[in-house]
C-alpha cells in the first residue's frame, strides 16, 4: 500500500466513525428535540401523565379565570384540540386572550397541563410599551389594520428616554 492510499483509508474510517456518531446521537435526541407541542399532538400521541414538555399555542378566547393567590387558569388552543393550563404566579405582560404562548411544565392525570413556566410570544411588530405611550401622547399610533405599526410622518417622534424615532422608512 502506499502512503496516499493508507491516507485516504484513515480519512474514510475517521468520517465514518464520526457520521455513526452524530447518527447515534441524533436517534438518542429524537424524541426530546422538540421545541413545544401542540394541542393536537398532546392528543394524538397519547403522553403520559407526569411527563414534563413544552406546550404551545394560542390561548382561547373566554378562556383566561384568575383565582386567588396568583393562581390562572386558561385554555391553550391551536383550534384542532384545546389543553386546560394552571399557572401559579406573575404572567408576562404579554399575555393575553388569543395570543400566542408556550407553557413548561407537567401533563397530569386528568389531562389539565400545571404549567411552571409562561412565555408569551410576539411577532416583528413587537414594540416596548415605553415607544407605544409616546406614540400614543403624540397622536401617531395606529391601532388595529397594521398590528400597531406608527403611522408614518414627517415629524419624528421623541421617545420616553428622549431619543427620537423617524418614521419605519427611516430606521
Amino acid at each position: 500500500m502506499t502512503r496516499k492510499s493508507r491516507r485516504l483509508i484513515l480519512i474514510a474510517a475517521c468520517g465514518s466513525v464520526l457520521a455513526l456518531a452524530v447518527g447515534l446521537i441524533l436517534f438518542a435526541m429524537s424524541g426530546s428535540i422538540v421545541f413545544f407541542r401542540s394541542p393536537t399532538d398532546i392528543a394524538q400521541q397519547g403522553i403520559a401523565p407526569g411527563t414534563r414538555m413544552r406546550l404551545g399555542g394560542l390561548v382561547k378566547d373566554g378562556s383566561l379565570k384568575r383565582g386567588p393567590d396568583q393562581t390562572v387558569d386558561f385554555a391553550v388552543t391551536d383550534t384542532n384540540a384545546t389543553v386546560e393550563v394552571q399557572y401559579k404566579g406573575l404572567l408576562p405582560d404579554l399575555f393575553r386572550e388569543g395570543q400566542g404562548v408556550v407553557a413548561e411544565g407537567m401533563l397530569e392525570p386528568g389531562g389539565r397541563f400545571r404549567a411552571d413556566t409562561v412565555l408569551a410570544k410576539h411577532d416583528e411588530s413587537y414594540m416596548p410599551r415605553e415607544v407605544a405611550d409616546a406614540l400614543k401622547a403624540q397622536g401617531r399610533w395606529q391601532e388595529g389594520g397594521d398590528k400597531g405599526a406608527p403611522k408614518a410622518g414627517p415629524k419624528p417622534v421623541t421617545a420616553s428616554n428622549g431619543g427620537t424615532l423617524g418614521p419605519r422608512s427611516e430606521r
